[in-house]
């Protein structure tokens, strides 16, 4: 006996019908292969949210690190020194790099993941008909980014709300 070639099913089966089994494990498979696809998305944007935390404590440890020394140079405690200040823009450096090289990578992870579900969708492969929505926490990445220039811009100039 010949094995049937896996059939491809463009539209969604009503599972409830009387259908042969192996159309319902195809069914089955392109459902469960669509939901990967969005725990997958999901799996980005909580690596992408790891990345944001650690780079914000870096930019906020650095920031502080810098204000901390600065005070106590302004108050007479210590001697000038350059050191504390460079060291807190270092770190405030680390984390705007750490968050703009995450912001890349999600974005070029995101891309192929999304060509990918076209491409197995135009196949038939899965349905596709879940939104596959963009990323608020590549928002929120872009905003600690800024953020983050936006210390470093007052540490290095001495300028800004930052104090």
């Amino acid at each position: 006996m010949t094995p049937q070639p896996r059939r491809h099913i463009a539209e969604p089966l009503d599972l409830d019908e009387g259908i042969a089994p192996d159309d319902i494990s195809v069914e089955l498979s392109s459902r469960r292969t669509g939901m990967s696809f969005q725990r997958t998305r999901m799996s980005a944007d909580r690596t992408l949210m790891s990345v944001i935390r650690t780079s914000l404590s870096l930019i906020s440890f650095g920031f502080t690190i810098y204000q901390f020394f600065h005070a106590l140079q302004g108050d007479k405690v210590l001697h000038a020194n350059v050191a504390p200040r460079n060291f807190g823009l270092t770190l405030v450096w680390l984390g705007v790099a750490m968050v703009g090289v995450g912001i890349l990578f999600h974005i070029q992870f995101m891309l192929g993941l999304r060509r990918q579900r076209r491409e197995m969708k135009a196949a038939g492969m899965i349905h596709g008909e879940s939104r596959f929505p963009g990323s608020y926490t590549l928002g929120v990445a872009i905003l600690v980014l800024l953020l983050g220039l936006g210390v470093i811009a007052n540490l290095t100039f001495r300028t800004g709300p930052f104090g």
